[in-house]
């Protein structure tokens, strides 16, 4: 039996615990800390699920995923330290965080696969990039993927682009939420009530999402399809474009990723 043990319970965290036991775990297999008692019992009222201090958790572990805010790593792996070898596998859920920075905190020899996620995990729908360090194999790779896979899609990519794919798809939900919320603040301009400007907007982004998804096609094509000659989509764009939405999107995905390489220096 796998035990696997989040340290740090938050939204993430949960979220992986509960997508855990909804792929097939059981609870005994299961593991979580958490700092806050009341919010540590609500959790094990919910899913059966044990909470402990860190250091019982990398004592009974065979997986260590560590959720914990970036800034916050540092006791964590101090506590850590001590307890853990090459038996173990550590499984970095941290924004901007290398696997260099846990293989020279940790003994030599520790695997950590790092793992950027996002938060459409606490609805089953994540989309995670995972990135093996130098004592990781291609089994810890896939015994990670196999678990992420309980909360959404998995892709693994060289951890040079870990960084990009924290601006990119990490902070992306943001981009999406900042959207919806202006094209909801448009249609109360227009007159509509919010309930229904709200439910316009959503469920047009849950059919965008899905025909994406679906159909493979660019969504240049897609955009094409909706793009009338002198008609209103067309005028809407151009707005757009006369106002540079698109490099503004591209210059602050930019931003986001520089920020995700200041995270990772800030514990050289």
């Amino acid at each position: 039996m796998t035990v696997i043990a989040v340290l740090g319970a938050g939204k993430i965290g949960e979220a992986l615990l509960a997508g855990l036991l909804q792929g097939g775990r059981s609870a005994e297999e299961l593991l979580f800390t958490e700092r806050h008692p009341e919010r540590s019992a609500e959790l094990t009222a919910r899913y059966g699920v044990a909470g402990v201090e860190v250091t019982e958790a990398a004592k009974r572990a065979d997986v260590l995923v560590v959720a914990v805010k970036p800034q916050d790593i540092e006791p964590v792996l101090a506590e850590l330290a001590p307890l853990v070898g090459p038996n173990s596998l550590v499984v970095s859920l941290c924004a901007g965080l290398p696997t260099s920075l846990y293989e020279r905190r940790l003994p030599d020899g520790v695997p950590v696969v790092r793992v950027m996620p996002n938060t459409p995990m606490v609805v089953g729908e994540a989309m995670s990039a995972v990135s093996p360090g130098k004592h990781a194999t291609a089994d810890h790779v896939a015994l990670v993927t196999e678990m992420l896979a309980t909360v959404g899609q998995v892709v693994e990519v060289p951890e040079a682009q870990q960084d990009a794919v924290t601006a990119l798809s990490g902070s992306g939900p943001a981009y999406f939420f900042y959207l919806v919320e202006a094209m909801i603040d448009a249609g109360i301009l227009l007159g509509l009530p919010r309930a229904v400007a709200e439910k316009l907007i959503i469920q047009s982004a849950v059919g965008a999402a899905k025909m994406l998804a679906e159909t493979n096609e660019h969504p240049v094509i897609l955009r094409e399809a909706v793009t009338s000659p002198a008609g209103t989509t067309i005028n809407a764009i151009r707005e757009l474009e006369k106002h540079g939405v698109r490099a503004a999107l591209l210059a602050a995905i930019e931003a986001a990723r520089d920020r995700s390489v200041e995270l990772g220096k800030a514990h050289e």
